[in-house]
């Protein structure tokens, strides 16, 4: 494999990947500072990364687009609250055109290592090209991760035989859209949100019978939201200021009110009860009675990610053409399968919505930093997968992860968390493009330790640690400790938003030669930005319980003072 090191390319800031992460990146850079000097590098041929590659049958959201969704760029125009995978890709395919983002992306390349030289202060890629194998040499001052969690499928690599089955093998990320399921006898294997999405849609697609291999229950929750939204409420969110906003802060609200349901007191049990008890009556009234032993859990609500039934799940249970069953699968056949009392199970298509291997966060790059040290072998030392404040890590300068380390919650909308990230990564760096392109920005070492062991103690002290087997947790790389949860955020999103709006910047060490500091802030709609703030934080001050959310006592102090500043400035 040739590695042309004569021809390096070079860009102000590169990122991998070109989902929702990477093109909110492109539109805050250029709306925050106007900076336009980005590379995009993405292993599919198409943007959208997750809502690019998984095209299986009933693919859709299950978060309220009005969450799901960018803050600056809402759109008035949805058709449903839980849309499609073809209405995101559109929406984000508009956003990505909007910034001039597409001309700035190369597709069908891979980034096989990512490496921090010390003498020149930049990053330097190793990209291979798919269509030659060739490796192209890319540097950037600045590097940001957005490949998301979901990136490597799991297969059925515990059950032998699956290389010898005559049919195709689909996973819910690899979909071959051009597989006719008509007639087709398909065996789904998985049962959570993908899986339930599935399977109403496979047969609504006529094939001639569906097996369902479940090997784990979930609490499944009716969606009485999951509705279209009518051409009124369109016109309405259109027309009339404010209704978009007000929305999208009225269903925030709603579903930041869920986040109680995490934590492991007495109010969080009674809580626990109440949705249990809702799951519950509605599995019951739903699904056929002989299968409500494989299907409803005895874990805690919460433990694992809930499922909203918008697609129908439960009800399609009754198909004639369907069978649930959680007996173990021993042996894929060439036309089948063998399961453990030596049934034969005829397939022709198997599919898998099996998920991913989130325990291998981030495993295809070689990512490494100063003095040599991979990015594997600094978490080695942590225990698992980690970030200061969810996307940075000493050792690793001018590096941010885009839906990091503990980035993820239960109870809302992961794209929020994600904006949250990119907003707080430019703000930390605004010092540095105020001056010198040698300018250095790195989270200090006991900062970051600091932050890993509040995050992992306060974790086990939430559901997530209550007893169920769940894809949070992964075995630690310590010996002798108590399993890491890497993906999680044991705080409301509320308190992420603020330690995002307001950067400890004693946490951080800025270095490289001072030049003369130019303004890179274009200062728009100041009136309207102090506006949105000062409504924010009264609703977060009004609305929420500081202590419950982790807030310390200078919470009101912090804000005020950040409405004196917005007014005085603007």
């Amino acid at each position: 494999m040739a590695d042309h090191t004569d021809n390096i390319s070079y860009s102000q800031f590169a990122c991998i990947g070109s989902g929702f992460s990477a093109i909110g990146l492109g539109a805050q850079l250029k709306r925050w500072y106007g900076i336009t000097d980005i590379r995009f590098f993405e292993r599919d041929s198409e943007l959208g990364g997750t809502w690019f590659s998984n095209q299986y049958p009933g693919c859709a959201c299950d978060v309220p687009t009005t969450l799901y969704s960018f803050s600056f760029e809402q759109n008035p125009k949805w058709t449903h609250v839980l849309p499609s995978r073809q209405e995101l890709w559109d929406y984000l395919k508009a956003v990505a055109d909007k910034y001039d983002l597409p001309q700035k992306m190369t597709f069908n390349t891979t980034v096989e290592r990512c490496e921090w030289i010390e003498k020149t202060a930049r990053w330097r890629l190793h990209i291979n090209r798919k269509e030659d194998q060739q490796t192209q040499i890319h540097e950037c001052q600045f590097l940001f991760s957005a490949t998301g969690y979901f990136g490597k499928p799991r297969g059925l690599d515990n059950i032998p035989g699956v290389d010898t089955f005559q049919g195709p093998v689909l996973h819910s990320s690899r979909w071959d859209p051009a597989v006719d399921l008509t007639d087709k006898r398909v065996v789904v294997f998985g049962n959570g949100c993908t899986g339930t999405q599935m399977v109403p849609a496979i047969l609504r697609a006529k094939a001639k019978h569906v097996t369902h291999v479940v090997r784990s229950r979930h609490w499944i929750m009716p969606a009485d939201f999951s509705k279209p939204i009518s051409p009124l409420m369109r016109t309405i969110l259109t027309y009339l200021p404010g209704m978009g906003a007000l929305r999208r802060l009225l269903i925030f609200c709603f579903a930041e009110n869920d986040f109680r349901a995490f934590a492991m007191d007495e109010a969080g049990a009674r809580y626990r009860q109440r949705l249990r008890a809702r799951s519950e009556t509605y599995m019951r009234s739903t699904a056929p009675a002989k299968y409500h032993d494989m299907l409803i859990p005895e874990f805690e609500v919460g433990c694992k990610r809930r499922i909203f039934d918008s697609s129908g799940y439960l009800a399609s249970l009754h198909a004639p053409n369907l069978t649930l069953t959680d007996e173990e699968v021993v042996e894929v056949l060439p036309q089948g399968l063998r399961m453990r009392s030596d049934t034969i199970v005829d397939a022709d298509v198997i599919a898998l919505a099996s998920g991913f291997k989130t325990e291998e966060f981030f495993g295809d790059i070689d990512v490494v930093g100063r003095g040599g040290e991979t990015l594997q072998q600094h978490w080695d030392r942590f225990g698992g997968p980690e970030a200061y404040n969810c996307c940075a890590m000493n050792g690793f300068p001018n590096f941010f992860m885009l839906l990091g380390p503990n980035t993820a919650q239960g109870h809302t909308s992961v794209l929020m968390a994600v904006e949250n990230a990119i907003n707080y990564a430019l703000r930390i760096l605004k010092p540095v493009l105020a001056r010198s392109s040698s300018q250095i920005a790195e989270v200090k070492r006991s900062a970051e330790e600091a932050y890993v062991d509040r995050i992992q103690a306060e974790l086990q002290k939430t559901v997530y640690f209550s007893g169920c087997h769940s894809w949070y947790l992964m075995d630690n790389r310590v010996k002798g400790k108590s399993k890491w949860n890497g993906l999680s955020y044991p705080y409301s999103q509320v308190r992420f938003w603020y330690h995002c709006l307001f950067p400890v910047w004693k946490d951080w060490e800025f270095r490289g030669e001072k030049m003369k500091q130019r303004s890179i802030v274009k200062r728009k709609n100041g009136l309207l930005v102090a506006t949105g703030a000062i409504v924010g934080a009264g609703v977060c001050l009004l609305l929420l319980d500081n202590n419950k959310m982790g807030f310390g006592v200078g919470f009101q102090t912090k804000i005020a003072g950040f409405l004196k500043g917005l007014i005085h400035s603007s």
